[in-house]
């Protein structure tokens, strides 16, 4: 994946501005969920296009507190525990409420669908991005968005980038490693350090 080619990570202000214009759409709760999903928990188009209830719910039928993402929804063998970010459990709460009954097995739904696809997933995202200005964000900014802050941060709590890769569902660590973000200003403040 050359660097050219992977799309690019999204800044405090754009999450902000990206969930500001989701307020204001047709079904704000839906699209901010179906963003959270991809920005604070990791999950590609696919995975959030297959996601069902059983998957974020408890024994109870309660939303939890982690997405059990089966490798079936997932991109190989890439079925993973996700501790939920309490913005995406939110929003999944909020949405939840906003349906007059579960309709079908599957979280995002359509006007004329009890599920979406992969690829209508992708369009949304490609539709919110271009109205916002976004040049070179895609489905996976969020993706790497989540990979990157997570990898910053990992150490801060006794982690390593293992438990990142675990996160983000890669095989290997090398995959996970070409989804970090740089951050120069980072390096020359360790190197300062030293």
């Amino acid at each position: 994946m050359g660097l050219g080619k992977q799309a690019k990570t999204l800044s405090r202000g754009q999450v902000e501005a990206t969930l500001a214009y989701l307020s204001t759409t047709r079904y704000p709760e839906r699209n901010r969920l179906i963003f959270l999903l991809s920005a604070k928990s990791g999950l590609r188009a696919k995975e959030i296009a297959h996601l069902t209830w059983r998957m974020v719910c408890d024994a109870t039928g309660q939303v939890g507190h982690a997405i059990h993402l089966t490798n079936d929804a997932s991109k190989g063998r890439s079925g993973r525990v996700i501790p939920m970010h309490a913005e995406a459990r939110a929003a999944l709460i909020a949405y939840r409420q906003t349906l007059t009954k579960v309709t079908g097995d599957y979280v995002i739904s359509t006007e004329r669908m009890s599920s979406t696809s992969p690829q209508v997933v992708v369009n949304m995202f490609q539709r919110w991005y271009q109205h916002l200005g976004f040049v070179g964000c895609s489905s996976h900014s969020g993706r790497r968005t989540f990979i990157t802050g997570a990898a910053r941060k990992i150490s801060t709590v006794g982690g390593s980038l293992r438990d990142v890769q675990a996160l983000a569902g890669h095989s290997n660590l090398r995959t996970t490693q070409q989804y970090i973000e740089q951050d120069v200003d980072a390096q020359r403040k360790v190197i300062q350090q030293l």
